[in-house]
């Protein structure tokens, strides 16, 4: 069913996404792409509230993320259910990351940049790390995980790397027209907002768009890195 999408965001948290890249994955629905999200933790540590019930604030992200994901115009959201700042560079979790890759077979992967300098989440880095390993060159090679051949996980060469969050931009998204679906979706993850009492985020990100496009001849913009992977 959504074998051959043309983009996969995958994200640490929930709300992360929308931050970074929701104005691109509404421009790239909008013309008629597929696109499929990726949630590698639960979120679970994600509020101030110390007497908020773990399993249901996890549920209630989840809930989020796919109202979110829904105005989007995203065709499928997978919860990986990490533990929120427990994500390690392993094997595990990057055989988890390899798996979705050959389900869904994406032209285009955006996740997180790991190589941001000093103040970043570290669930941020080690997704971005494992993502890029995961897409050169383990997706790539079928000895690599050899026993997801067995569960019909063929090889899959991902074309393009985009990173949100990046010092290092080299490729910006013309958002002028889908910036308010971004904020709307933004907004959805009503448990985030809540915890963001001195942060105006839609002021905050038309200031962050309007800098990405300065020297564009458009007024918003995402800014990522992009690596263009080898055929």
């Amino acid at each position: 069913m959504h074998n051959h999408v043309d983009l996969m965001v995958i994200s640490p948290h929930a709300d992360d996404s929308e931050f970074g890249a929701a104005g691109t994955v509404a421009s790239w629905t909008r013309n008629g792409k597929t696109a499929v999200y990726v949630i590698c933790t639960d979120g679970d540590k994600g509020t101030t509230d110390r007497n908020m019930d773990p399993i249901l604030f996890i549920e209630k992200r989840k809930k989020e993320q796919e109202k979110a994901a829904a105005l989007l115009g995203v065709c499928a959201v997978v919860f990986l259910g990490y533990p929120d700042q427990g994500l390690e560079d392993n094997d595990d979790f990057r055989k988890k990351i390899v798996s979705v890759i050959r389900k869904f077979r994406p032209h285009t992967i955006m996740t997180t940049d790991p190589y941001r300098k000093y103040l970043w989440h570290r669930d941020h880095r080690i997704t971005g790390q494992v993502v890029m390993d995961a897409c050169y060159p383990y997706a790539r090679d079928h000895l690599s995980y050899p026993d997801l051949l067995e569960q019909g996980l063929e090889p899959h060469k991902v074309r393009d790397l985009l990173f949100w969050g990046a010092e290092d931009i080299n490729y910006r998204v013309d958002i002028s027209e889908t910036f308010e679906q971004k904020i709307a979706a933004l907004y959805c993850h009503e448990s985030q907002m809540k915890e963001m009492k001195h942060f105006n985020p839609e002021e905050w990100c038309r200031q962050n768009a309007r800098k990405m496009a300065a020297k564009e001849p458009f007024e918003l913009a995402e800014g990522f890195h992009r690596i263009v992977l080898p055929g």
